[in-house]
Parts: C-alpha cells; sequence; structure tokens
C-alpha cells in the first residue's frame, strides 16, 4: 500500500467491551468511512488500534482505486 494512502490526517477512534473481546471502530471523518474489527481486551489498546487505523486506510485505498468517488464524501 503506498505511503500516502496510510499517511491519514484526524481519524476517531472508538472502544467498546462486548463480553470478552473489545470492538475498535475506526472512523475517517473526512470520507464518513467506518470500519470496525473485534480483538482480545488482553492486547491492549494500542495494537488494535494500530489495526483498525490499517484497516480504515486500506478501505479507503481500495475504494479510491475502484473509482467509488459517490462512496467519498468531499469528493466531486
Amino acid at each position: 500500500m503506498p505511503k500516502k494512502d496510510i499517511e491519514r490526517g484526524e481519524v476517531l477512534i472508538e472502544f467498546r467491551r462486548v463480553g470478552k473481546s473489545i470492538q475498535v471502530n475506526a472512523i475517517d471523518p473526512e470520507t464518513a468511512i467506518e470500519v470496525s474489527l473485534v480483538g482480545d481486551p488482553k492486547a491492549g489498546r494500542e495494537v488494535p488500534k494500530r489495526a483498525a487505523v490499517r484497516k480504515l486506510a486500506y478501505v479507503i485505498a481500495k475504494r479510491r482505486r475502484a473509482g467509488d468517488a459517490h462512496l467519498l464524501r468531499g469528493s466531486r
């Protein structure tokens, strides 16, 4: 993945305990794209946070490559 696709501006991160797991949501306020993943709370917060940000960057880059400009808010 190109470095420019990974380096994002602001990313909103939400942690939510779901049973014995933790759900992490990452939201890009610029595009309104949200991704979610579930992880082990024993891993701490940094590991799933980094994974969620990487997943968000992947989804945004994939949509841009596919030409899904209508799915990216603020795109013309």
